[in-house]
């Protein structure tokens, strides 16, 4: 289960909110920026407590209605990604609208006020995160993957993986590939 909680920025936030998980005897995991792994369900008293804890402290906890919707898009997305064959789709937006059953400016806002980036980015990211699976894993063609990703060019598909990563998709998996060949024989 994740707790996600907004205005949560840097270390002396996540500090915060781990004092308070501590002080409530809250068990949790990983904290990363805006979310909180917790192991185990918490009673609807201690996320009532959390949530009055975290209000003079500038942070505030979301709504489950609205963490469920948006694990909905997420998940929506991801399966957009990962079973992409490149035939033609509706637009990203015109998909979650209608898969999930709200105005896409309504799911993009929800998006954008749980985790503090936009639906888009989330999408570029996941993209991207797929071309690198893709470029190691077998040998597909930059080409083929930019057409399976829907991508309108390899140039664009480059352009974007760039800005991301920093490295071009070629230099990416040659530096990947080099590492791996240095651990083999680090094993070996």
């Amino acid at each position: 289960m994740k707790l996600y909680i907004k205005s949560m920025v840097g270390s002396p936030g996540k500090a915060l909110v781990k004092e308070e998980l501590e002080r409530l005897k809250i068990p949790f995991g990983l904290i990363e920026i805006g979310v909180v792994e917790i192991p185990v369900g918490i009673s609807l008293k201690q996320r009532a407590q959390l949530k009055i804890n975290l209000l003079p402290l500038g942070l505030k906890l979301h709504e489950i209605k609205k963490v469920i919707l948006v694990e909905k898009i997420q998940t929506a997305v991801l399966e957009m990604i990962e079973y992409s064959d490149g035939n033609p789709i509706i637009s990203y937006s015109e998909h979650l609208s209608a898969k999930l059953g709200y105005d896409y400016t309504y799911l993009a806002n929800i998006f954008s006020e749980v985790y503090g980036f936009s639906i888009h980015q989330y999408i570029i990211s996941g993209k991207i995160e797929k071309v690198k699976e893709l470029l190691f894993i077998g040998d597909i063609s930059l080409s083929q993957i930019s057409y399976n990703l829907h991508y309108s060019s390899v140039a664009h598909l480059s352009g974007q993986f760039k800005k991301v990563t920093g490295l071009s998709p070629t230099c990416y998996k040659l530096i990947r590939r080099k590492r791996e060949d240095m651990a083999a024989l680090l094993q070996a």
